[in-house]
């Protein structure tokens, strides 16, 4: 009897090969397109760019599997060529957020360790600023129109650059979090991309196959990536923007017939605040995916007026990076409405399970607890790490996420709140999101952040930040609204009314510079 194979470290041919298989099944089909660098490649041309850009990788810069490769762009073509050449020869890509001030970047280079950097030219300040480590061999200037990388990248030999490779292989390193502490680097494997896409198409029903998306987060994110590559997967269409400007989403929706997109709530406000919002043709968009954070009822407003349904999905890099997606097909309007503070069920091949945050026992149905999550497409580890790894692994392969929700009899999920988040008050713990989701139900509240503020006798009270539309509320009318809806502890004793909320890089409430700005204002704001 011959012994039996372990198929993730068992080197196979088609691991990897995301642009070689798709353009062996459908050649001629659009697949790709970077307004900023031409007309639209079929999959056929995508797969010719990606072995010249393998064979520059290996045979020009001699980067062996596993050696990383680090950028620092915004989303456009030439990244995509790498992603795809990377998955056929085992080099390892690296992006970087150009959202980070230079030590960061330093310390992420540093820990990284890449053989060759590559930036482009509206970076190039950024870029000269960092202090690249002994490990970078080679270095390349990307300039504006591409030009560079058509002469010394797609010069190269069109042949074949794919090798077997296996699915415990790194794929990325994705760096994510740093708002309390330095970023953590997640090497992510070709199993979990592969993972994660077969998740999110069986989940939606394969509905992405004749898909044309719109890809908004940008690729030094998990997100980024995870758009594109089951829409790829699947032979749909994916339209680059270079970084996210709402008026140009909204050009690209209806110049390219897009049928979806995914977005952050701050980018659907900036769209749908946009002058050109109510002219613009939004007949072929099918659907929108929010992520990232619970998204606002008055968020989801104008999009559904218009008859576009908006539905939340879930996901953390480390455990997906997408676990839950609120199905819509089969779903009338009001029904969708009723559910918009879900992010649905979890995935088809993805375990959850809510726990108690202390006991680390299953809580029953609609009782809140620590989401915890256990999947094919779950990481390995941090990079160099085991510290910060072990805290984030449970026994039975478990991950804990840190996101407090609960589940309704039909295993529907809604998010409450951080637990890192949750704060004291008289003994009481408040999550912050449980009280913006209710400040959000205002009408004339277009976004909400909650903090909490020093308080000499209850330790800490609920503050909150406001961003209004239409005709502002005033402190008595959003006191009188969070009386019928919240318990007394649980009430925002401070307020401040602001232009915009305070977000980290990944488009996130930057929970710490709440807390600044309320603590700043505790001694004058008008509720207290």
């Amino acid at each position: 009897m011959s012994e039996r194979n372990d198929y993730d470290s068992l080197p196979m041919n088609w691991v990897g090969d995301w642009a070689g298989r798709r353009a062996a099944l459908t050649p001629d089909k659009p697949a790709v397109h970077d307004p900023d660098a031409g007309p639209p490649l079929t999959f056929a041309q995508m797969n010719a760019r990606a072995d010249r850009t393998g064979r520059w990788l290996t045979d020009t810069l001699g980067l062996a599997p596993g050696e990383r490769f680090a950028v620092l762009c915004r989303n456009r073509l030439e990244l995509v060529d790498l992603y795809l050449a990377c998955g056929k020869t085992g080099v390892v890509l690296t992006p970087l957020s150009f959202r980070l001030a230079a030590p960061e970047l330093n310390d992420l280079l540093a820990r990284m360790a890449p053989s060759a950097f590559m930036h482009e030219e509206a970076l190039a300040a950024l870029a000269e600023s960092l202090d690249l480590p002994p490990s970078v061999r080679r270095r390349l200037a990307l300039d504006e129109a591409g030009e560079v990388w058509q002469r010394r990248v797609l010069t190269s030999p069109e042949q074949p650059a794919n090798r077997p490779l296996p699915m415990q292989a790194p794929y990325l390193y994705i760096h994510t979090g740093g708002t309390t502490g330095k970023p953590k680097i997640c090497p992510i494997s070709h199993r979990q991309m592969t993972w994660n896409a077969i998740d999110i198409l069986a989940t939606s029903g394969g509905a992405l196959g004749p898909q044309r998306e719109l890809v908004t987060f940008p690729f030094f994110h998990i997100g980024g990536w995870n758009t594109l590559t089951p829409v790829y997967y699947a032979g749909g269409y994916s339209v680059l923007m270079r970084e996210f400007d709402p008026g140009r989403a909204l050009e690209l929706i209806a110049a390219e017939g897009i049928t979806h997109f995914g977005g952050v709530e701050a980018m659907l406000q900036l769209m749908s605040k946009h002058p050109a919002f109510a002219d613009t043709d939004l007949s072929t968009l099918e659907g929108i995916t929010t992520a990232g954070a619970p998204c606002g009822e008055a968020t989801m407003r104008p999009w559904v007026e218009r008859g576009i349904p908006v539905a939340q999905s879930y996901g953390l890099t480390e455990g997906g990076p997408s676990n839950f997606m609120l199905v819509t097909d089969g779903l009338e309007a009001d029904g969708i409405w009723e559910l918009r503070h879900s992010i649905g069920q979890s995935m088809f091949h993805t375990d959850y399970r809510i726990t108690h945050p202390d006991e680390g026992t299953v809580v029953a149905p609609g009782e809140t607890g620590v989401l915890e999550l256990r999947s094919p497409h779950c990481f390995d580890g941090y990079l160099d790490d085991p510290d910060r790894t072990d805290r984030v692994f449970r026994e039975g392969g478990w991950v804990w996420t840190g996101d407090m929700a609960r589940a309704d009899a039909c295993g529907r999920v809604t998010l409450v709140g951080r637990a890192d988040n949750v704060f004291v008050s008289g003994g009481e713990n408040i999550a912050p999101e449980e009280i913006e989701t209710v400040l959000n139900t205002h009408p004339g509240v277009s976004a909400a952040a909650v903090a909490g503020v020093p308080h000499p006798h209850w330790g800490q009270v609920p503050g909150a930040l406001v961003v209004t539309n239409g005709s502002p509320p005033g402190v008595a009318d959003l006191e009188a609204h969070a009386a019928l809806r919240l318990a007394r502890f649980k009430r925002p004793r401070h307020w401040r009314f602001v232009d915009a909320l305070p977000l980290t890089g990944a488009g996130k409430i930057d929970r710490a510079r709440v807390a600044e700005m309320l603590k700043q204002d505790e001694n004058s704001d008008a509720g207290n």
